[in-house]
């Protein structure tokens, strides 16, 4: 990953959910920052309110607990939800289309480890 990255979003993961392990066994991970209502953070991995910088968009790069992993598509509402609740749906299955709206896709890789005090970060190159 060569290049100009500027870190575009980036939190510390605060809580990972009690149900957070059935969406790991399906490649995938909910986020949410700590604004949300308590109903959702037993799905969610809950990280600190921080601001999007610029849009997300396939290319970037998602990096959690110092994994990287290249972005292949961003649903049309994951930046409109990230700005307002920290929100999207990852899924790390190196498809470059979703079904759902709030769904942005990275190569498929080993998941890296969500627990608290890791860093979420979005990366523009």
């Amino acid at each position: 990953m060569e290049g100009t990255m500027t870190c575009i979003y980036e939190s510390v993961i605060t809580g990972v959910g009690s149900e957070v392990q059935y969406f790991i066994e399906e490649n995938m991970v909910v986020i949410f920052n700590d604004t949300v209502p308590d109903d959702l953070k037993s799905i969610g991995v809950i990280h600190k309110h921080t601001e999007l910088q610029a849009d997300v968009a396939a290319g970037d790069v998602l990096e959690v607990n110092g994994a990287c992993f290249r972005i292949l598509f961003v649903g049309d509402k994951v930046n409109d939800t990230l700005r307002e609740i920290g929100h999207c749906t990852i899924a790390f299955n190196g498809e470059t289309n979703a079904d759902l709206p709030g769904t942005l896709c990275v190569e498929k890789k080993p998941l890296p480890d969500f627990v608290t005090g890791a860093t979420i970060k979005f990366i523009k190159e």
